[in-house]
């Protein structure tokens, strides 16, 4: 194929001597957990996100599940309540919810950012209401002025799902006075899946926060519960990330801003070099820094399958992210909600084209010639 979907072997092969440098620093300091390389990513992370404090965590999942466990710890939330998450996500958002005994509520999204709709949020607040869980899918964050106010006004946690876009900047300042995802709500769990555009070799995740006693119970309740050796204040997990990944995680922070340009100006390609009657490119956002960890299109009139044969055989790879939404899922069939029109639509329409390292820009004119000759 000469031009996958993703490749990861490719997308690190241009500094892959200095992951196996640092993988045998590791293995030679004789330091596996709660090392000098988890200590320094965690200043690292803290500092890319604009917030005073980040726990790293075993995965992306467990992230989410932590802050919403560390929450009923603090009394904030109680088995029972809702939490308000979109429709459009992968399944893991609503899995750290409902892991938790708490109750996801579906929003419906927006068209053009794919992101949850603000404006329907206050009409599915009830006295059972005591989050909202926004993602920043796809690499676009999803904050605006309507949901801060509602975040406000009903006294909500707003929760941050930013598995997909750390680094990105939304166009208004959040509840912390900065525009930065992660530092936008309460709390924000960050995963380092090998596929993220900050990926792990590995799993790995984090939770970043303002808020001192939340990181504290989270990092307790990350680490069997314990504040200090054999002394455990809580019922806890094992959630720990270990050195190699932290390492190899600070390795590629040093290429991570540079990779983020090359996915920004692809994705800039796409929008300019695309003009198929049938295609539709995502909304590059004024005011807005996007970090483009999908690049996804729309195909209509029942054509996406057909498309992507059509790239296939050119050559090109592409993905589904996600074909079937979590409330259509077999475990969360039972979930009672709203119509949904928007994501149910696009579940047959999306499709995500190549952006990854070492896509450039010059292949992305490649691919959108041969979306326009379909």
């Amino acid at each position: 194929m000469r031009y996958p979907f993703l490749d990861l072997a490719l997308s690190q092969a241009a500094y892959a001597h200095e992951l196996k440098a640092a993988a045998c620093a590791v293995i030679d300091s004789g330091r596996f957990l709660h090392g000098p390389e988890t200590e320094q990513l965690e200043l690292e992370i803290a500092a890319l996100c604009q917030v005073r404090h980040c726990v790293t965590v075993s995965n992306g999942l467990d992230a989410l599940r932590l802050i919403l466990r560390a929450y009923i710890e603090l009394g904030r939330l109680r088995p029972g309540d809702k939490v308000i998450v979109p429709a459009n996500t992968y399944i893991a958002t609503l899995l750290a919810v409902s892991d938790n005994g708490l109750e996801p509520v579906l929003c419906d999204i927006r068209s053009d950012t794919m992101n949850m709709d603000s404006r329907l949020i206050d009409h599915l607040i009830d006295n059972r209401v005591r989050a909202v869980m926004p993602v920043h899918l796809y690499g676009t964050p999803c904050c605006d002025e309507q949901l801060l106010d509602t975040v406000r006004r009903h006294d909500l946690l707003m929760i941050e799902d930013n598995a997909q876009a750390i680094a990105a900047r939304a166009d208004c300042a959040g509840i912390n006075g900065t525009a930065m995802t992660g530092g936008l709500g309460h709390a924000a769990g960050i995963s380092f899946y090998p596929t993220k555009n900050l990926g792990a070799l590995g799993d790995g995740g984090a939770v970043v926060t303002n808020d001192d006693t939340l990181a504290q119970t989270v990092r307790a309740l990350a680490n069997y519960g314990s504040d200090r050796r054999y002394h455990n204040i809580y019922r806890g997990l094992n959630c720990r990330l270990d050195e190699l990944q932290a390492a190899m995680l600070r390795v590629k922070l040093r290429h991570f801003q540079a990779e983020n340009e090359q996915r920004r100006q692809v994705a800039a390609t796409y929008a300019r070099c695309i003009t198929h009657r049938l295609v539709t490119v995502p909304t590059i956002i004024e005011g807005m820094q996007q970090v483009w960890h999908q690049y996804v299109v729309r195909v209509a009139d029942g054509c996406r399958d057909a498309m992507r044969d059509h790239l296939l055989r050119h050559g090109i790879g592409t993905d589904i992210h996600y074909a079937t939404p979590p409330h259509q899922q077999p475990c969360y069939r039972h979930l009672q909600h709203v119509p949904l029109p928007v994501t149910e639509q696009l579940a047959g329409e999306i499709v995500s084209l190549p952006i990854a390292t070492p896509i450039t820009p010059d292949d992305a004119r490649v691919i959108a010639q041969a979306i326009n000759a379909f």
